[in-house]
C-alpha cells in the first residue's frame, strides 16, 4: 500500500483547478480584454483582436465542417500574412495541427513533407502557385487546396478549389481548449544531415511555455509592435504568433524581407521590436542613412540562426538599436537560450559589447537546464572557455520527438537530455558559446542546409568524381555553402557549369556559392577530412 500523507489526500486535480496549458488560451484573454486594440496589419487590412478571434473560430468551423480534426494535420505553404497567423490559432483550435512549410523549398521536398506528415488539406499563398503545382503533381494521394489571394501580391495564380476566405464558416467553433496538454499543436520539418527533413512535433505545453519565455526574456511590454522579419514557418516564428497574443501586441506583417520596406514600416508603425537572422541585421547596418531617417523610438532586435559577428552587432548598436542574442533549435520551439545582460558591462565600449553579446548565453526562463558535457560520457566539461562539448537541454520547450521516426527521437534524448550536436565552450560566467557544427549544418541567412543533401546533388553530376560541402564564412548570409570537388579525368566543366547543375536539381538557396576543384584531403581510411576543408573555406 502507498504511503500517503495529508497533502496527497483528497486534494486531487479538477476541473477547477487543472487546465491543460495552451497559447490558445492567449487569444481568448486578449480579445476579451483588448477587443478594440489592433492586432493584425497587412498593407490596407488592420484588424482588432476581437475581430481575430472571430475570424479564427469562423476558420476552425470551416475546418471543423470540412472533416479537419484531432490529430489531423494542416499544411499551410504562406508568406507572412494574416492568413498564416490565424492558423496559428484556428487550426489548433480545431484540434488539428498546422504544419507551415518553409517557402523557399523545392517542389520535391514539399511533396516529401505534405506525404510524410499525411495532411488532410493544404493552403497556399498565391505567390507560391508555381513550386505548389508542381508538388501536387508528385503526392500519391490528392488533397484539398485553399488558396491565400492576397491583394497586396501582384502574380500567381489560383490553384486550389477555393479561396482562405471561402474556408470561414458562417458559424463560429465552440470555444473548447485541448483535453491534454501533450497533444501536438504544430509539426516544423528541420533539415537533418540525411538528405530528408526530420517531423518535430511541438506540443501546446512547450507553446505556451516558449511564447511566454520570449515575453518574459525579451521584457515585453503590454502591447508591443513586433514586425515579421521573421518567417512564420520558422519553429511557428519562433512561437511568437503566441507571444503576441499573450502580450496582446500588434504584428505588422512583411511578405519579402528587404530593408525599404522593414525601414518604412519600423518608422511608419512605430515598431519597437524585430526578431531576424544575423543578413537582417547586416542589411539594415549598410542601408543608406536616407532610408533611416525618422526612426526616433527605441527598437529592440532579437537575432539568431548563424552566430552574428561581433561587428554586425556593434553597427545596430551604434545606430542606438539594442540587439539581444538567442539561441535554438527547431526542436526547441526556437529561441531557448538567451545572452542575458548584466549592468555591470554597461560602461564597456561597443565593440567589447558585441563580442559578449555574439555568446549564445544562458537558458531562458523556462528551459529547465543546459550543460556543455563530454556527448560519450554526458559528463559536464569545466567552465573554462576552452574546453569543447556538445550543447545538451532538457525542459518542456523541447519537442515531443520526430514524427514517424522513434529511431532518431530515442537517439536525440539518449541519457535524460536532448541532444544538440552542437560544439561549444563553457565560460566561468555559465555563458555558452558555439564553436562548431557536429552536424555539418550550413545556416544561410537563417534557413538550415544539409550539407550532405548538397553533396548528393553534386554527386549526380556526370563530371563529378567526388565532392564535399562545407560552411564558408559570408558578411552578408552568415554562411554559404563551399563545395569542395574533384572532377573525373578529362572532364571539361567549370564552376559556372557546377552551380547551374545544382539550381537545376535544389532550392536556389542551398546552392554552392563557391565551387573549389582539386583533390579531397582524406584519412588513411578515406574518410573526406571536412576539418581541412572548413579551415579552406575561412581563407578563401
Amino acid at each position: 500500500m502507498a504511503v500517503t500523507n495529508a497533502y496527497d489526500r483528497d486534494l486531487d486535480k479538477n476541473a477547477a483547478n487543472f487546465v491543460a496549458l495552451t497559447p490558445l488560451t492567449f487569444l481568448e484573454r486578449t480579445a476579451s480584454v483588448w477587443p478594440d486594440r489592433v492586432a493584425v496589419i497587412h498593407g490596407p487590412v488592420r484588424r482588432t483582436w476581437g475581430e481575430t478571434l472571430v475570424r479564427v473560430r469562423r476558420l476552425a468551423a470551416g475546418l471543423a465542417a470540412r472533416g479537419i480534426g484531432k490529430g489531423d494535420t494542416v499544411a499551410m505553404l504562406a508568406a507572412n500574412t494574416p492568413e498564416l497567423f490565424e492558423g496559428h490559432f484556428a487550426i489548433p483550435l480545431a484540434g488539428a495541427v498546422l504544419n507551415a512549410i518553409n517557402t523557399r523549398l523545392d517542389a520535391e521536398a514539399i511533396t516529401f513533407i505534405l506525404e510524410h506528415g499525411e495532411a488532410k488539406m493544404l493552403i497556399v499563398d498565391r505567390e507560391f502557385s508555381k513550386v505548389t503545382k508542381k508538388a501536387l503533381e508528385g503526392l500519391k494521394v490528392k488533397i484539398p487546396v485553399f488558396d491565400i489571394d492576397d491583394p497586396t501580391y501582384v502574380g500567381g495564380e489560383l490553384i486550389g478549389e477555393g479561396t482562405y476566405e471561402d474556408l470561414l464558416a458562417d458559424e463560429l467553433h465552440p470555444w473548447t481548449m485541448p483535453g491534454d496538454e501533450w497533444n501536438a499543436i504544430a509539426l516544423n520539418y528541420t533539415s537533418g544531415t540525411t538528405g530528408n527533413p526530420k517531423g518535430v512535433v511541438y506540443h501546446h505545453r512547450g507553446a505556451y511555455l516558449n511564447a511566454v519565455s520570449n515575453a518574459l526574456g525579451w521584457n515585453l511590454p503590454d502591447g508591443p509592435v513586433y514586425l515579421w522579419t521573421l518567417p512564420m514557418f520558422h519553429c511557428n516564428g519562433w512561437c511568437f504568433p503566441w507571444t503576441m497574443a499573450a502580450a496582446a501586441g500588434t504584428s505588422v506583417c512583411l511578405r519579402h524581407v528587404r530593408v525599404e520596406p522593414i525601414l518604412d514600416l519600423i518608422r511608419s508603425e512605430n515598431v519597437g521590436y524585430f526578431c531576424g537572422a544575423p543578413i537582417v541585421l547586416n542589411m539594415i547596418n549598410n542601408a543608406p542613412a536616407a532610408l533611416k531617417e525618422g526612426i526616433s523610438q527605441p527598437v529592440k532586435v532579437m537575432t539568431a540562426g548563424a552566430a552574428p559577428p561581433a561587428a554586425v552587432i556593434a553597427g545596430m548598436e551604434r545606430m542606438g538599436w539594442e540587439v539581444t542574442h538567442v539561441y535554438g533549435l527547431t526542436e526547441v520551439y526556437g529561441p531557448v537560450i538567451q545572452c542575458v545582460w548584466h549592468d555591470k558591462w554597461n560602461d564597456l565600449s561597443i565593440d567589447d559589447k558585441a563580442k559578449i553579446k555574439a555568446r549564445q548565453g544562458v537558458r531562458g526562463p523556462m528551459l529547465e537546464a543546459v550543460m556543455v558535457a563530454d556527448p560519450m560520457t554526458l559528463e559536464p566539461c569545466p567552465k573554462d572557455g576552452m574546453t569543447m562539448g556538445e550543447i545538451f537541454m532538457r525542459g518542456n520547450n523541447v519537442m515531443k520527438g520526430y514524427l514517424k521516426n522513434p529511431k532518431a527521437t530515442v537517439e536525440s534524448f539518449e541519457g535524460g537530455w536532448f541532444h544538440t550536436g552542437d560544439l561549444a565552450v563553457w565560460h566561468a560566467d555559465g555563458y555558452v558559446e558555439i564553436k562548431d557544427r557536429s552536424k555539418d549544418i550550413i545556416i544561410s541567412g537563417g534557413e538550415n542546409i544539409s550539407s550532405i543533401e548538397v553533396e548528393d546533388v553534386l554527386y549526380k553530376h556526370p563530371e563529378v568524381m567526388e565532392a564535399a560541402v562545407v560552411a564558408r564564412p559570408d558578411e552578408k548570409w552568415g554562411e554559404t555553402p563551399c563545395a569542395f570537388v574533384s572532377l573525373k579525368d578529362g572532364a571539361t566543366c567549370t564552376e559556372d557549369d557546377i552551380i547551374a547543375f545544382c539550381k537545376a536539381h535544389m532550392a536556389g538557396f542551398k546552392t554552392p556559392r563557391t565551387i573549389v576543384f582539386g583533390p579531397l584531403p582524406k584519412t588513411s581510411t578515406g574518410k573526406i577530412q571536412k576539418f581541412m576543408l572548413r579551415q579552406q573555406a575561412k581563407e578563401l
